[in-house]
C-alpha cells in the first residue's frame, strides 16, 4: 500500500513538473521543471528496486541538466537570462503540434507493426539480471549498446565544442 501511495506522489510530481516545463515561458524555469521530472523518474526506478537505473538516471540526465544550466548562463549571461522570455507565435505552436502528432503516429505505427505490445505482455515476470544488463551495455554485438554510447559521446562532444564556438563568436562581436 505504501508503494502505491509513493508511486502516486511521484506520478503527480512528474506530471506537474512536465506540464510546467512545457508551458512556462522562461527558459530557466523550464529547465528547472525538467530537472524535477528527471529526479522523479529516478525516484520511480528506486521504488522499483532498479538501483542501477536510478543511479544512472541521476548521474547522466541530472548531470546533463546541470550542463544545460552552465551553458545557458555562459551563453546568455546572468542578467539576460533572468528577464529572457521566449516568444510563442501561433504559427510556431501549430508547427510544433503537427510535428508532435507526426512523431506520435510514427511511434504508435512502429509499435503496432513490430507487435511490441504483444511481446511485452508475453514476457510476464521474466526479470533481467544485472549480469545480462551489464553485458548488454558494454557488448558490441547485436542488441548491445557500446557503439551507440560511443556515437552519443561524440555527438555530445561536438555539441560542447559548438557551444564554445558560439559563445566565443558572440563575445568577439560585442
Amino acid at each position: 500500500m505504501a508503494n502505491i501511495i509513493v508511486f502516486a506522489i511521484i506520478a503527480v510530481v512528474i506530471i506537474a513538473a512536465a506540464l510546467a516545463a512545457v508551458f512556462t515561458k522562461r527558459i530557466m524555469r523550464s529547465v528547472t521543471a525538467l530537472l524535477f521530472v528527471l529526479f522523479a523518474i529516478a525516484g520511480l526506478y528506486f521504488l522499483l528496486d532498479y538501483t542501477f537505473l536510478g543511479a544512472a538516471q541521476l548521474s547522466i540526465y541530472a548531470g546533463g541538466m546541470t550542463m544545460i544550466y552552465i551553458f545557458a548562463i555562459q551563453l546568455l549571461g546572468r542578467r539576460d537570462l533572468q528577464g529572457y522570455v521566449e516568444k510563442l507565435t501561433f504559427k510556431r505552436t501549430i508547427g510544433a503540434a503537427i510535428v508532435s502528432f507526426i512523431g506520435c503516429v510514427t511511434v504508435v505505427g512502429v509499435m503496432l507493426k513490430n507487435f511490441f505490445i504483444d511481446k511485452f505482455m508475453a514476457v510476464g515476470d521474466a526479470e533481467a539480471s544485472m549480469e545480462k544488463i551489464g553485458e548488454a551495455l558494454v557488448g558490441s554485438g547485436k542488441y548491445q549498446y557500446v557503439l551507440p554510447f560511443e556515437f552519443i559521446s561524440l555527438f555530445l562532444l561536438a555539441c560542447i565544442i559548438g557551444g564554445l564556438v558560439v559563445s566565443r563568436n558572440q563575445k568577439e562581436d560585442k
